[in-house]
């Protein structure tokens, strides 16, 4: 499922408010479930071990949190949806607007795609504010607590354990019990739902590892005000070394170098436009020669292997328990899928929740969500296995699909209109069956213009 296909957000397909909602993880994912739950609970709460306060710093729950992030048009949409004003707030709190058919330079296959012809308008800001944007959102909403410095430690359940009825935290040193009628784990990679129902006598979901050895070094140099160019070269077989830089607040662009199996970027500003001329186009390296570096440090972020759980196979599930985000499935941040894919999945709560009710409700979900991480799990999957190296389950028709993709590309260098279909997908708008319309398969396959 992409943006084309999964129904919208309807605020009118909602039922009376009751009960009580816990949602573990206050990020995006978090965030965005708890918009959905809002809407058919009394009360919902957020919890989270980290300070929650107006400032736009990073969070230590948010590893990436000082790396960039993008909102794709599955995102950046679904955002509007859930929170009308949000594109509005987070420009007038300084993200930038950037035309990714104009604004943005996209490297592959040994040169830039051509500009598109219609304009695809979204946002650009650092990690920390687009989630305080959200925050901030949440927070107004009727019925909904913030709980910051409180940490989950613990599900309550049932003597049975058949349903989960809560979550025990720490806060302030103390341990209390929280009751919920449902519970939304949202806690990244660091979910212990797995071995939770191992403890209490269910299977825990087999889980894809697909591993890619990938490790990201960032920071921030000026940039004038007027200036929106946005650069991607992601790292692409047999080349192990790529690169990024995009618009945020502050009159900065945040500078990303990658490296995938056993390339590492520096860690260091003297080794950082050195390793920018290794690209195979020398953008970045001119940014980084030709403005200020204004952060203090390189910060570095070391990321294994994209990795999902497959709930939608379990034959039992406690009721009153959902996953979501990263703690469903969390794939190669190159692709920035994470907070459209969780977005997405926001949108398929919010319609189990209205069609079926609560009951049966985590089985309901994994079944749909399984649609979105299936779309995004083949476009960063899928791309990983260009390089031989990878290690880990390969989806179906990778290796054709890769070869009509790197043809497309390459017309894509003249073709703004193939350009475009193909940036739609990768911002999981449409769906990637829409490359292969007979009018796309003949600019691939037709007559050079």
């Amino acid at each position: 499922m992409t943006l084309a296909t999964v129904p919208r957000y309807d605020s009118d397909r909602t039922s009376e408010r009751r009960g009580r909602a816990v949602v573990a993880g206050a990020g995006m994912a978090g965030l965005l479930a708890a918009r959905v739950l809002a809407d058919e609970f009394e009360a919902v709460t957020v919890l989270d071990r980290d300070s929650l306060a107006d400032e736009v710093t990073p969070r230590r729950g948010v590893p990436q949190g000082r790396h960039p992030h993008a909102l794709l048009e599955a995102g950046r949409a679904t955002l509007e949806d859930l929170f009308p004003g949000y594109g509005e707030d987070l420009v007038s709190a300084g993200g930038v607007v950037v035309d990714f058919a104009s604004d943005v330079n996209f490297y592959d296959e040994g040169d830039f795609l051509a500009h598109g012809p219609v304009r695809m308008e979204t946002y650009s800001a650092s990690r920390p504010l687009i989630e305080q944007i959200a925050r901030q959102h949440v927070a107004d909403l009727d019925g909904v607590r913030l709980r910051p410095h409180c940490r989950f430690v613990d599900y309550c359940s049932d003597r049975a354990h058949r349903s989960v009825e809560g979550v025990v935290v720490r806060e302030n040193g103390d341990r209390t019990e929280i009751p919920a009628d449902l519970v939304v784990d949202a806690t990244g990679r660091t979910s212990r739902t797995p071995t939770w129902l191992a403890d209490h006598g269910y299977a825990p979901p087999t889980v894809d590892e697909v591993r890619i050895d990938l490790a990201y070094s960032t920071a921030y140099v000026e940039r004038p005000a007027s200036d929106r160019r946005t650069y991607l070269v992601p790292p692409s077989s047999p080349r192990t070394r790529g690169g990024m830089a995009a618009p945020v607040e502050g009159d900065r662009w945040v500078v990303n170098l990658q490296g995938v199996h056993g390339t590492t970027p520096p860690t260091e500003f003297a080794a950082f436009a050195e390793y920018a001329a290794g690209l195979p186009t020398p953008v970045l390296k001119r940014l980084l020669d030709d403005h200020p570096t204004v952060s203090e440090t390189v910060e570095y972020y070391p990321f294994p292997s994209n990795r999902r759980h497959r709930y939608e196979g379990l034959d039992r599930f406690p009721e009153g328990l959902v996953v979501v985000g990263d703690a469903l499935a969390s794939f190669n941040p190159v692709y920035a899928q994470g907070i459209s894919v969780a977005a997405l999945e926001a949108l398929v709560l919010h319609r189990a929740l209205v069609t079926g009710g609560r009951r049966n409700l985590a089985f309901r979900f994994f079944d749909r969500a399984e649609d979105v991480v299936d779309v995004a799990w083949m476009l960063a999957a899928g791309s990983d296995f260009r390089f031989p190296q990878t290690i880990g389950p390969e989806p179906r028709g990778t290796e054709l699909v890769a070869r009509y993709l790197s043809r497309l590309t390459r017309r894509a260098h003249t073709d703004g209109a193939l350009a475009e279909a193909f940036v739609r997908v990768l911002s999981m708008e449409r769906p990637p069956v829409s490359l292969f319309r007979p009018n796309v398969l003949w600019r691939v396959f037709g007559p050079a213009t």
